[in-house]
């Protein structure tokens, strides 16, 4: 019974297909590539909606237009390269791929620590050109800028980290069920 047993478990704990590597490396570089196509869109439309605004407008608008034009300068070279890095995770390891979902997971959840930073320190700059008499518009522009694309990342990050993290739930399977041999005996681990 006990090796019955203990088979099973080494094929379980061993039990990953690793023909499908390739497969898991289109599927992850895939979620990353249509991320930072939504994320290189939002920046496009930021670029052309502001960039026209910023024209037209002036005081608290123009900065809030003003800063949108900047912020996303920099998500528009994040989505590029973003884009063309994931292009490289066909030829990894089953390993290396189930670490790349886990790293993927752990640079987006800290992004979200960072949107709520950014969403508040929004909401300060705000509140803070109440209380000034010099760049009171440009400190409102750019706080309601910061708050609304310091929303947006939340909310972005937070659905990609989700995504992802049902991705490697399929990856690992349901079952994550572990035996190891271990000198004098065997560890059985069961991960809920």
């Amino acid at each position: 019974m006990i090796g019955v047993f203990l088979l099973f478990g080494l094929q379980m704990a061993e039990g990953q297909d690793v023909t499908s590597s390739p497969e898991w490396g289109r599927e992850l570089a895939g979620l990353q590539q249509n991320g930072m196509l939504v994320l290189g869109s939002w920046a496009a439309g930021n670029f052309a909606v502001s960039g026209y605004q910023m024209t037209r407008t002036k005081g608290t608008t123009y900065y809030f237009h003003q800063m949108n034009v900047f912020w996303n300068t920099v998500n528009m070279a994040i989505a590029v390269g973003g884009y063309l890095g994931a292009n490289q995770l066909g030829d990894l390891s089953p390993l290396e791929l189930y670490d790349e979902y886990n790293n993927f997971s752990k640079v987006l959840l800290i992004n979200t620590g960072l949107d709520v930073a950014y969403v508040m320190t929004g909401l300060y700059l705000r509140e803070r050109s109440g209380n000034v008499q010099k760049h009171t518009k440009r400190l409102k522009g750019y706080g309601n800028s910061l708050m609304l694309q310091g929303g947006f990342l939340f909310a972005f990050d937070l659905v990609l980290v989700l995504i992802n993290e049902h991705a490697l739930g399929s990856l690992t399977g349901p079952e994550n069920l572990q035996l190891s041999l271990m000198p004098g005996g065997f560890q059985f681990a069961w991960q809920f």
